[in-house]
């Protein structure tokens, strides 16, 4: 299975394929200073395999390697993402993106 991974700017997301099909959506909102994440969506066939996970993994690393923004949790699996991994717990932020 070939699993892809994209930054659609366009539709303010990040989104993950498997073999050419939309597997899971990360919503993002971007400002001057953070980034939030309010939503995070895989397709009810799909779910069980951990690619929303694997999405948000991606997106923390694409955020961290591209900016030095913080990163807002307004997700409440995004949120659980990071209380699973307090190593990435430096690119938090309190404050919400607009």
């Amino acid at each position: 299975m070939a699993h892809e991974f994209r930054h659609e700017t366009d539709q303010q997301r990040y989104a993950m394929y498997v073999d050419g099909a939309l597997v899971s959506v990360l919503d993002e909102r971007e400002n001057a200073d953070a980034v939030a994440f309010p939503h995070t969506y895989t397709v009810p066939a799909f779910r069980g395999h951990g690619y929303a996970a694997d999405l948000v993994a991606y997106a923390v690393d694409d955020v961290e390697r591209r900016t030095d923004k913080r990163i807002v949790p307004m997700c409440w699996f995004v949120g659980k993402w990071f209380d699973d991994h307090p190593d990435r717990a430096a690119l938090l932020s309190r404050t919400a993106a607009d």
